[in-house]
């Protein structure tokens, strides 16, 4: 995918190196669809908090390049007035002359000691918000975007695009505007000590400035390339390592150092790319800057010679030259980091650029007050239609009514569309067509604080985050109490092995929940759900990945979990079917059989058959 104002590299631009195969989708690639002026847009919105803070920085820049410019001037004064004045026997312009030198010294020192303090908290503001940003607005993406959008991506834009815009701010920007002040400056000084010295000065100026417009154009293709390969990198290392498990279970590591040697030394090529155009940048301008002081030297000499130009005006004009040209490679430094963060923004204003699929209600409502004797609710799928972006309609046309209170257990096949009627319910996504309704309320009318008080969905992964079995526990009420975490655990059956962790419900459980074993994690799951107390919950294959005995223990924790509340249960082993009061069975997204467990097991049916096939595995 390109941004409307510049264009990316194609395969054809890297014939040696793999490339994944372009779909279409801008998903598929690095660089997501960034609307016209969102990157200006976002670096406004960055700084806009902070003009009083940028304006008082760029104040002390002003002065302090005033300070270090006086110097070439003082030196022509020096040698035009103060020594002829010394051989005299007057002292007093000399003296003036060094004092005013030092305490030029003095001043740029403190006012660039006082610039980088301020600068640097600008800086370091700008970035705190960005990557707070980034952060919330990733977790505020819909669950659509996160499965297309690979998290590897994600940690580049808020690590290694981050990264490469502080380095502008801390460095770049300063360059940048000492330059200019710079020319500036000096331009007015040559023009005011010698009128044909500064216009000599200031045509040198130009081949200057096309160089650097050569360098920044063919600048910009490296560094769009160069960003994309560093999160290819990235996420590679990232999904590699989450899945170092089934890496080692089918020996994937040769093929991984393979596939991770070609992306490497794709980031390593571009990186040289970026060096070389930096070096003919260095080469060309430093070639420029030598020609044109050698031709003002021999210039100035000659009319110093003939009497038509003071020696002292001369040596200013000269170091005032030195301090012009001397930056212009600092200036290269600025472009490289321009050109890096030019992308780097880019592609975190392209993030930022995406909207949720799932968006929030302009005008929520809230649901209508629960009785406390019936702590369920109605749910009713009316009329809904659902189909994902990368395949055909997985739900056509689909109705269902669950009462408050009654658990409905779904089953079918692979593909029939359990897990996305689940997924509608969560409202993880939003149905093409028709409603889903909760106690007759739109869930699209509901915000999100609102929907998760009263719908919470266990999935069949029991994500634990890092941190103690007492956190993970109270994710969905962080303001319960210890006495209500342990009452929790009590009451699904954890808080045996709990007390037996080293540190009990303190105990830290590491990344995933790694510390515990799989059916422990579904445990501590269903206390997080039973404190979150929600009126529907989604149990999604809740106990596939278990062994029979961790399977009876999570199924009694279901049956306290489920008592009075409305609950869909997708069910991969039938064993679970046993605790609903009514049995769906789904093919091609439409209910083929709705009844009591017992009454479709009597039948002649699709559930009949899978419910004998089931019996006789277990003989």
């Amino acid at each position: 995918m390109t941004a409307p104002t510049t264009s990316v590299p194609t395969a054809d631009d890297e014939p040696d190196l793999p490339r994944p195969k372009d779909t279409g989708d801008p998903f598929d690639r690095d660089v997501l669809p960034t609307p016209p002026g969102a990157t200006a847009g976002l670096l406004r919105s960055l700084l806009a908090p902070m003009k009083a803070r940028v304006t008082v920085t760029t104040l002390l820049l002003l002065l302090q390049q005033a300070a270090v410019q006086a110097g070439p001037l003082l030196v022509a004064y020096a040698i035009d007035r103060a020594v002829p004045a010394f051989r005299d026997h007057d002292h007093g312009p000399l003296i003036a002359v060094a004092v005013a030198y030092l305490l030029c010294a003095l001043v740029s020192g403190g006012l660039q000691y006082a610039f980088i303090l301020a600068s640097a908290r600008v800086n370091q503001d700008v970035l705190l918000d960005l990557r707070g940003r980034i952060f919330r607005h990733a977790q505020a993406l819909s669950i659509d975007f996160h499965e297309r959008y690979t998290s590897g991506r994600l940690i580049s834009r808020s690590t290694a695009d981050v990264e490469s815009l502080r380095e502008l701010l801390n460095e770049g920007l300063q360059e940048l505007i000492t330059v200019i002040l710079s020319f500036v400056y000096i331009s007015a000084m040559l023009l005011w000590l010698d009128l044909g010295l500064g216009a000599v000065a200031v045509a040198s100026f130009v081949p200057l400035y096309l160089l650097v417009r050569v360098y920044q154009r063919r600048a910009v293709r490296v560094y769009r390339v160069r960003s994309t390969a560093i999160a290819a990198v990235i996420v590679k290392f990232v999904e590699t390592m989450n899945g170092i498990r089934p890496v080692r279970a089918f020996r994937r590591e040769a093929a991984n150092d393979a596939d991770f040697l070609v992306l490497n030394r794709r980031h390593e090529r571009v990186n040289g790319d970026a060096m070389l155009e930096m070096a003919r940048y260095v080469v060309g301008s430093r070639l420029v800057a030598n020609t044109a002081v050698a031709a003002i030297v021999l210039w100035g000499a000659y009319r110093v010679a003939g009497g038509s130009l003071e020696l002292g005006v001369l040596a200013a004009a000269v170091l005032y030259l030195r301090r012009l040209y001397d930056p212009i490679d600092r200036l290269g430094m600025f472009l490289n980091s321009y050109q890096s963060a030019a992308a780097s923004l880019e592609k975190i204003a392209g993030l930022l650029a995406q909207t949720p699929s799932v968006p929030e209600p302009s005008s929520p409502v809230e649901l209508p007050a629960l009785e406390s004797e019936h702590p369920g609710r109605e749910v009713v799928f009316d009329g809904v239609r659902f189909g994902y972006r990368t395949g055909g309609e997985v739900l056509p046309a689909f109705d269902l009514t669950i009462p408050a209170g009654q658990t409905v257990a779904v089953v079918g096949s692979t593909g029939a569309g359990k897990s996305t009627l689940a997924k509608l319910l969560a409202r993880f996504y939003d149905p093409s067509e028709g409603r889903v309704l909760l106690d007759g309320v739109d869930l699209r009318e509901l915000a999100a604080p609102e929907l998760r008080r009263g719908v919470v969905m266990v999935t069949q992964e029991a994500f634990l985050f890092s941190g103690t079995v007492a956190e993970n526990i109270a994710i969905g009420r962080p303001d319960a109490t210890r006495e209500q975490i342990e009452q929790a655990a009590k009451a699904i059956g954890a808080h045996e092995f709990i007390s037996a962790l080293p540190d009990g419900y303190d105990t830290d459980v590491r990344k995933r929940g790694g510390r515990i074993s799989a059916g422990q994690r579904q445990l501590v799951a269903f206390a997080r759900a039973l404190l979150a107390d929600p009126a529907v919950l989604i149990l999604d294959e809740a106990t596939s990945s278990l062994d029979i005995p961790g399977e009876r223990a999570v199924q009694r924790a279901m049956l306290t979990v489920l008592r009075g509340r409305t609950a869909v249960v997708i069910a991969h082993r039938l064993s679970t079917v046993e605790i609903a009061d009514r049995v769906l069975v789904m093919e091609h997204g439409r209910i083929v059989e709705d009844g009591s467990p017992a009454g479709l097991i009597a039948g002649t049916g699709r559930f009949a058959d899978l419910h004998r096939a089931w019996r006789d595995s277990l003989a």
